[in-house]
Formats: structure tokens, C-alpha cells, sequence
């Protein structure tokens, strides 16, 4: 499991099952947590949340059911596996499961050796699709071959600290490791989440979002500008927590560039390391957007504000600084914000 969540959670109302429960996973490294009902397991989760990395919830318990209460739980911390534990494998409860996003089902009377090699099981999907995005993830499972290489347009997003290099000088990489996690790719990472952008790959301090791949849409382009916006508009309030408690100088000031154009997108690498990527010009593009964008600025080439169709308020960059790599001159802008869309008579 990732970082240090090495604990599991165990919700019932049922003091046997939860000793049974306990006792088929004493042979694993898992630090057991126990409670009787969904508040007090909520109650644990949010206490231990850098802790606890799986949650088991019983379906039928009084007051809040057991998907109501891995539903809290994963909208409070989206990390964690949640797996149902129930005695009535309906076919509805499966509907409702799935529609909640759950990562796996276990059933009662239960084999310890069954039990230990499901939620093993559960733990690699989990994790897997956390190196994946959920977009490549479910694009993989409904049709493989859509992941073939190709070549398609896709609006191109890069996100970086500024000042990072200097900040690792004065702090311990336990504190350079929560705040990248906590502070940075974990909100930052869900924003790009909310407009439907697929977190690419994260490269030291920097972020890749790629808008269009692996599942294109006609607003690409200004899904990837909203999501730039909240990222910087997230970016101040972290930054002025982070001021608030003084946290050993660790600041957040990003600096953002976004490339619209064509790139070729699929699975590539080793036999033994492989990942779903885009490349190309644009993409070299954007990163170097990134590089010329100062702290809390977006900068866009002209082709994103033409797939936007006008949504995109900016203004052009004066004077023109020159794009490392671009023989031929660019006109590159400042994105200042989104234009609300035009009502239709």
C-alpha cells in the first residue's frame, strides 16, 4: 500500500464477526481498527485517514448502511479501498455498489484463506488504477483497442512549482513528501479529476494533464483552462494555510502553460514498464509554456483559445519571449479567465 496506510478498517454491528473479521487477518500486516456502526467507523476513518488504506463495511447495520457509510468515507478520502461485506449478495446491492464506486464486495459465512486473497486481490486493482487515471482505467476495461496508438488532438496541461529547488534545501523529505501528496497533487490531481483531464504523469514537482485522451469531448480546450483556473484559485488558499502555520517555508506558488494540438496518444514502453501517454509537439509546447509562466500565471498558445471558440478571456504576451525549440514566432496569452457561454434565443 502507498505511503504508510497500512491499517484496515473494520465496520459491523456484530461483535463475532468482527472477532472472526480480526482473526482471519492476523496472519497479514495489516493494523486492525474496529467499530460497531457507520458514524464511528466514519469517526476512525477521518482521525487515521494517513493511516488506514482499506475500509470493510458490513452492508445491513442500524443507522447508516454500509454503502452510505464507504460512500462518506470515499468522498473524504478517495485513496482508500472499500470493499462491502454482506450476507445478501442482491442483485441490487451489487447496482448500488458499483453505481458508489466501490472497489470490491466480500461475502458471509467467509473462508480465512478466500478473505485474505480477495482483499489481496481488491488492494492490486486499487492500486493499479492509481497509477492509471480512472478514464484509462475503465477505457482499458470496456476496449483495449482503443488504447492502440494514434494520432489526435488534445489540449495539453502542465502545472509546476515555483521555487521548489530551493525549498528541498531546508526541509526533511518527510516533510517534502506530505506536502507534494497532501498539498499539491492530491487537490490539485482531483481538480484535473473534476473536468474530466487524465492526471498523464508526474515528473519531480511537475504535473501532466492531458484533456482528450484517452476520451475525447468538443470542450476539451476550455475544460483544461477551468481546470487551470481552479488549480491556481486552490493554489492561494493552500498557499495561505500553508503561510498560516508556518509550515518550515514550504510555500505553493504554480506557474501553468496549456498547449491545444496534435499529439499521438497510447500504451508505450519496456516489457516491463508500460504506460498510457500522449507526445508530440504540443506537448514539448505546453511544457515550455509552463517554464515562461511566472508564479500564479496561465499562458495558452492561440490554437487553445481557438478550440475554445471564444470562452477563453486572455490577453496576448507582450513583449514576445521567445519559446525555446520554436524556429518560427507565436503569439502566446495570458489566460485571465472563462467567458460564460452565450445564452441561446
Amino acid at each position: 500500500m502507498g505511503g504508510q496506510m497500512k491499517g484496515l478498517l473494520l465496520i459491523d454491528d456484530e461483535e463475532g464477526v468482527r472477532r472472526s473479521l480480526t482473526r482471519a487477518l492476523k496472519r497479514e500486516s495489516y493494523e486492525v481498527f474496529v467499530a460497531s456502526d457507520g458514524p464511528a467507523g466514519i469517526e476512525l476513518a477521518s482521525a487515521h485517514r494517513s493511516e488506514i488504506g482499506v475500509v470493510i463495511s458490513d452492508y445491513k447495520m442500524p443507522g447508516p448502511d454500509g454503502l452510505e457509510t464507504l460512500a462518506a468515507i470515499g468522498r473524504m478520502n478517495p485513496e482508500v479501498a472499500r470493499i462491502l461485506l454482506t450476507g445478501y449478495a442482491t442483485m441490487e446491492a451489487a447496482i448500488r455498489a458499483t453505481n458508489e464506486g466501490l472497489d470490491g464486495f466480500l461475502t458471509k459465512p467467509f473462508d480465512n484463506v478466500e478473505l485474505r486473497n480477495r482483499i489481496r486481490d481488491i488492494l492490486v486493482k486499487k492500486r493499479l488504477q492509481q497509477f492509471v487515471s480512472h478514464q484509462v482505467y475503465e477505457e482499458v476495461r470496456r476496449n483495449p483497442v482503443a488504447l492502440v496508438p494514434q494520432k489526435r488532438q488534445v489540449t495539453t496541461l502542465f502545472c509546476d512549482i515555483r521555487g521548489f529547488t530551493k525549498m528541498t534545501r531546508r526541509v526533511s523529505p518527510e516533510e517534502i513528501t506530505h506536502f507534494l501528496n497532501s498539498d499539491y497533487f492530491i487537490p490539485l490531481g482531483e481538480i484535473a479529476h473534476q473536468f474530466n483531464g487524465t492526471v498523464d504523469k508526474h515528473i519531480g514537482d511537475c504535473m501532466m494533464v492531458t484533456f482528450g485522451a484517452p476520451v475525447a469531448h468538443e470542450d476539451d480546450a476550455i475544460r483544461a483552462v477551468q481546470a487551470a483556473l481552479a488549480m491556481q484559485d486552490a493554489s492561494v488558499r493552500i498557499d495561505k494555510a500553508l503561510a498560516e502555520k508556518g509550515t518550515a517555508g514550504l510555500r505553493l506558488n504554480v506557474g501553468i502553460g496549456i498547449c491545444t494540438g496534435e499529439v499521438v496518444t497510447g500504451v508505450f514502453g519496456s516489457l516491463r514498464k508500460r504506460e498510457y501517454t500522449a507526445f508530440g509537439n504540443a506537448v514539448n509546447m505546453a511544457a515550455r509554456l509552463e517554464k515562461l509562466a511566472a508564479g500564479g500565471q496561465i499562458l495558452a498558445n492561440e490554437r487553445t483559445l481557438q478550440a475554445a471558440k471564444g470562452r477563453v478571456l486572455a490577453e496576448p504576451v507582450e513583449p514576445f519571449p521567445g519559446v525555446k525549440g520554436v524556429q518560427h514566432p507565436i503569439t502566446i496569452y495570458r489566460v485571465l479567465g472563462i467567458a460564460e457561454p452565450s445564452p441561446t434565443v
